[in-house]
């Protein structure tokens, strides 16, 4: 991060409004009816609950500092959930549910700065943004696109279906990435500014606002680097904007607050071994993206997406898409299915239908990879383009099947994404067996330990020393570290 000049600094917080708190309230029934209704949606999207025992502790400091918000009956109204994603973000939605990531909270280096994040999340809340959008994104993209259409004769009706409405709209990358609900630059300011005040009446120090923040803009810098693999950009970067006017705005909130930039190591020790063990990026129980291949250990399956695209891993899918103009397809992988190939074929189908009715499906059968296929597709289109919507249901064992659902322009068949479905393959014992998860990890910094070794240490081949310092929040022209400091890293799981 660049370092801000005095007057910058003071100019920023001349210009910075007073802090408007909300007053007294109650979450209201059609609130909680909304969020209970879409609560189970985000937990299949975003991987379900984290098990470990972090859990606890995001429920215990998210009602620690919702308590602050003057919203009555924290304990009954709020829900703090530990999402398992590889995914940098937090985000909330109507009746008081608040998440974040396990990938989120591996880049914190203490409990003021988990106060800040779910504080944030709870100041949209108690503001009401939600409400005043009252939209809450689609869970699956490619599911809730063509979960509008009725897709031409295969899907009964007989009539051209309207392939993906939100596609044209907004794009099915920008929904991928994790986006939930995108708030105005103003709404993000407020909803900071409450963070900041219930975490400092909560007990936390606010200065800790910019140093979170910090820290994600270093890690949109690192995946901006890291762009060549499969996936893509971090939740947060989209559903919260302006990371660096919001660090610098951050700061000088925390002045005017009595508080001033902290000083020395920002890491707590006690916080940092909380954190150890848990899982870092993909578990393999879901399946992990290593480059453009994702392979799925409990079912040996592995498959490639070709360049120009990227994944997204679910708890129950795989969303493939664009990360530029260049390609023009969509895909979803989905399963198990239970039956044979034509039940598997016709309960994808089934899935994305308007009204979940479907009419005859005749497949066509074939093999891949020696494995036994059945394929139909239908036309659509997405407004002024016709598509095509082909689903290839591939049988992994007796009884047992999975499904590709492509979306490419009409006539193109199956198009660039050819290689992706043709690729699909079964994986010996030994291959899965050498899939392990990553993990967090803590260490003491000895006499001779610089980044340098440190970075040696982590799992990773590629960019260390840069996934070390934005991991630990230290700046990129950190070399030395301060001997006997503890610091996190990510190692393989024995």
């Amino acid at each position: 991060m660049k370092k801000l000049g005095l007057v910058a600094l003071m100019a920023l917080t001349a210009a910075t409004p007073a802090i408007n708190l909300p007053g007294p309230q109650a979450i209201s029934p059609d609130d909680r009816a909304t969020g209970g209704k879409a609560h189970p949606d985000m937990l299949s999207e975003y991987g379900g609950a984290y098990s470990g025992p972090q859990s606890a502790m995001v429920r215990r400091v998210g009602l620690k500092v919702a308590g602050q918000s003057g919203i009555s009956n924290v304990e009954r109204d709020f829900t703090f959930t530990l999402l398992n994603s590889p995914v940098e973000n937090a985000f909330a939605i109507p009746g008081g549910y608040v998440y974040t990531t396990r990938a989120l909270l591996a880049l914190m280096n203490n409990e003021d700065e988990l106060a800040f994040v779910l504080g944030h999340e709870t100041g949209h809340i108690a503001a009401r943004h939600s409400a005043k959008r009252q939209q809450v994104a689609q869970r699956s993209t490619l599911l809730g696109a063509l979960g509008q259409a009725v897709l031409g004769s295969v899907l009964g009706g007989g009539a051209m279906g309207q392939i993906g409405s939100q596609i044209g709209q907004a794009g099915i990358n920008r929904l991928v990435v994790g986006h939930v609900m995108a708030y105005s630059r103003g709404e993000e300011f407020e909803a900071d500014d409450l963070g900041a005040v219930y975490m400092q009446k909560a007990g936390y120090s606010p200065a800790y606002a910019s140093t979170m923040l910090s820290s994600l803009a270093a890690q949109t810098g690192l995946e901006a680097n890291l762009a060549g693999n499969a996936r893509t950009t971090p939740g947060w970067a989209m559903s919260h904007p302006n990371p660096e006017a919001r660090v610098t705005r951050a700061l000088a909130r925390a002045r005017e607050m009595g508080v001033g930039a902290p000083a020395g190591s920002r890491a707590n020790e006690t916080f940092l071994l909380s954190l150890k063990g848990m899982i870092y990026d993909d578990d393999p129980e879901q399946g992990v993206i290593e480059g453009q291949t994702f392979t799925y250990t409990p079912d040996r399956l592995r498959f490639t997406v070709p360049g120009g695209y990227g994944m997204s891993n679910g708890s129950d899918a795989v969303t493939i898409s664009a990360k530029g103009s260049q390609v023009a397809g969509q895909a979803r992988f989905t399963g198990a299915y239970k039956g044979n190939l034509n039940a598997a074929l016709r309960a994808a189908f089934t899935a994305i239908a308007k009204d979940g009715q479907v009419g005859e499906i005749k497949g066509t059968p074939g093999t891949i990879n020696g494995l036994s296929t059945l394929s139909a597709t239908a036309r659509g289109s997405n407004g002024a383009t016709a598509m095509d919507l082909t689903v290839v249901a591939i049988a992994v064992a007796p009884e047992r099947a999975y499904a590709f659902t492509v979306i490419q322009p009409a006539g193109r068949g199956l198009g660039d994404l050819a290689p992706l479905v043709n690729g699909f393959r079964r994986i010996t014992p030994a291959e899965a067996a050498a899939i392990r998860p990553r993990i967090v990890d803590v260490a003491r910094v000895g006499p001779g330990d610089t980044v340098a070794t440190m970075a040696a240490r982590m799992a990773y081949t590629d960019n260390a020393a840069q996934r070390f310092l934005v991991l630990n929040g230290l700046s990129p022209e950190t070399t030395r570290l301060t001997p006997g400091s503890m610091v996190k890293l990510v190692v393989w799981k024995r």
